[in-house]
């Protein structure tokens, strides 16, 4: 089975972050304001990073809608939506999670990297912790500047190899199984999420992202990684050891 068939196969299961709400219907409104607020709890910094109500007006293109929350952001902020997913799954729960509040989008089932968008077709392509799952991220991001009008804007978050999160993988996978040689992408690759998942540097994103006129690029430190730390030396945790890099990047 080919790697994009794997991911799939893996995200067909569940949207991303769904699993987290075990306790309510899906699909109903009570689950997707549960869902919602999880999110936002545990990754309070999207808002920031996105600035929902700064693009009203754009034309947008999500790269990875997953259950749809940070979508109905963009809906409610007043932009004209567009959206991609690998997965079935993904496209429902966002259609479903859309319509609870009156919304839609134009949602489809797609490789992201052959987007099935004209050249010059979006203001804005925003994708927050997908394209690293894919199994060629150059390609979408080549993908994502050919959609991009001229001056568009990429907005996006990928995950930093040298991270907290990293490194507690290399405990338990590497060191806690007596293989301590085993490399941050090995560990990342076979024992993060969907197989193949990979983690960069900024300067591997900067060099990706090098056809873009402007690319700025900050970690941001995450609960993923302070978790099972004691929480009175969390505070001295510096961003750089963050599993999160949030970009923007101009065409």
């Amino acid at each position: 089975m080919q790697l994009s068939d794997q991911v799939k196969a893996f995200w067909e299961q569940e949207p991303c972050g769904a699993g987290r709400v075990k306790d309510l219907a899906e699909f109903t409104p009570e689950w997707f304001k549960r869902l919602e607020a999880q999110r936002y709890a545990l990754e309070p910094f999207i808002h920031a990073a996105a600035q929902f109500t700064r693009h009203h007006g754009k034309t947008l293109l999500e790269i990875g809608v997953g259950a749809g929350s940070d979508h109905l952001q963009w809906a409610r902020a007043g932009l004209r939506c567009h959206g991609v997913d690998l997965t079935e799954a993904a496209i429902e729960a966002t259609k479903a999670h859309l319509a609870v509040y009156g919304f839609a989008s134009n949602l489809q089932r797609a490789n992201a990297e052959n987007l099935p968008f004209a050249d010059e077709s979006f203001d804005l392509v925003y994708s927050w912790g997908v394209i690293h799952h894919a199994a060629h991220p150059e390609a979408i991001v080549r993908e994502i500047r050919r959609v991009l009008k001229p001056g568009g804007e990429f907005i996006g978050m990928f995950y930093k190899r040298r991270s907290l999160v990293a490194f507690k993988l290399w405990l338990r996978y590497a060191l806690g199984r007596g293989r301590p040689w085993r490399s941050y992408a090995d560990l990342i690759w076979n024992h993060m999420e969907s197989p193949g998942t990979k983690a960069y540097t900024i300067c591997e994103l900067k060099q990706m992202f090098g056809n873009f006129t402007h690319f700025s690029a900050r970690p941001v430190l995450t609960p993923y990684d302070t978790a099972r730390f004691p929480a009175g030396i969390n505070q001295f945790f510096p961003d750089q050891w963050g599993w999160f890099i949030v970009i923007n990047a101009c065409k």
